[in-house]
């Protein structure tokens, strides 16, 4: 049993190692770790880099990593990026919207492209279940779009990804919920100067 746990755990470190050194290569010296580069080029400050915490055990790597591949292909290809990380039983939850349950309907709801409506966040933490089979990740997002005149729209807010294994090893998202910021103290309910 001592050899076979050693096996195992020789295989967590080479595992480790190899998604370490991925997300060397693919984030750059620049850009942290599951870092998702906010509009304007900036990067959230407070959000953790499990690179640099030497804490940091797998699973969070991990999820950040699905993070940050989640986040890309939905830059990258929009709404289409958006709905191909769903596992069939997926839910999405939007601000004051009803759910949007199973893949095929959040195919048919995530129809933007990545032209017209940038979906952008940064996870600010991220917890792996105790059977490594299930994790959760949580931060801020920003959507940034234009109205009918062509001005500028920004939304932002907090989210939460419920990430769970599949059979054929794949993770995929399960929950993926959303609440907007409330107004700027200021913002609402101004009465016009008399």
């Amino acid at each position: 049993m001592g050899k076979h746990m050693n096996g195992l755990r020789m295989q967590w470190r080479l595992r480790l190692g190899l998604v370490l050194a991925g997300a060397l290569a693919v984030c750059g010296a620049r850009q942290g770790w599951g870092q998702i580069g906010l509009p304007g080029g900036g990067v959230e400050q407070s959000t953790p880099n499990p690179l640099m915490d030497p804490t940091a055990k797998p699973g969070k790597v991990l999820l950040y990593d699905l993070e940050a591949r989640f986040a890309r292909d939905t830059k990258e290809r929009g709404g289409a990026g958006f709905a191909s990380w769903f596992a069939e039983d997926g839910v999405a939850l939007g601000n004051g919207q009803p759910p949007v349950i199973g893949r095929v309907a959040i195919e048919k709801s995530a129809n933007w492209a990545p032209q017209v409506y940038q979906l952008t966040w940064t996870p600010t933490d991220a917890q792996m279940g105790p059977f490594g089979d299930m994790g959760y990740t949580w931060g801020h997002f920003e959507g940034r779009s234009k109205d009918a005149s062509g001005n500028p729209v920004l939304t932002s807010g907090r989210y939460m990804t419920i990430w769970r294994k599949q059979p054929d090893g794949s993770w995929k998202v399960v929950l993926d919920a959303g609440a907007n910021e409330p107004a700027a103290e200021g913002d609402c309910c101004k009465l016009p100067n008399s």
